[in-house]
């Protein structure tokens, strides 16, 4: 049984775990060992602060009872008036459950009880699995791409999805 909800203060460590196993397995291959490495690991603790500061909206998904997927948006810093997709991640445990499907719906529909009729998010160009699910789900690459360095001085080239909510 897939269920979806906003995450709470006590589920900084779940939300950490997702983030940290999903990176590791879609990013940490561009990366050196040892930075990679590094990121993992803050990702494991980034989120308690995060949900209990109500920075934005987090959003959990669960199968049989087992978080396996995690989402963070708010109002987007450089598009006026969109909501912006920060972080949408989905345990490697997960993948084909359709717990992220779910996780999606779930946070377009917050999205537009919010007040919002749009939202955009940026991928890394190379990462052909997430482009094919922000597709799958409506997206539609807008043509804008910028690059982006994680912190270990590397440009990485990212591309824009653009959709209704």
């Amino acid at each position: 049984m897939i269920e979806v909800r906003r995450a709470m203060a006590d589920d900084g460590d779940a939300v950490g775990e997702i983030h940290a196993a999903a990176w590791a397995a879609a990013y940490a291959p561009f990366f050196d060992e040892q930075f990679a490495a590094r990121e993992i690991k803050s990702r494991l603790t980034r989120w308690h602060d995060r949900i209990s500061s109500g920075e934005g909206i987090v959003m959990l998904g669960s199968v049989d009872g087992r978080p396996l997927a995690m989402a963070w948006v708010m109002e987007s810093a450089t598009r006026s008036g969109l909501a912006e997709i920060y972080s949408f991640y989905g345990h490697p445990d997960g993948w084909g459950s359709g717990v992220a499907a779910a996780l999606m719906e779930a946070t377009l529909q917050v999205l537009r009880d919010d007040g919002f009729t749009r939202v955009h998010l940026w991928t890394l160009r190379d990462t052909a699995q997430s482009r094919r699910f922000y597709s799958k789900c409506g997206f539609a690459e807008t043509g804008a791409t910028q690059t982006r360095d994680f912190g270990d001085g590397q440009a990485m080239a990212q591309v824009e999805y653009e959709r209704a909510c």
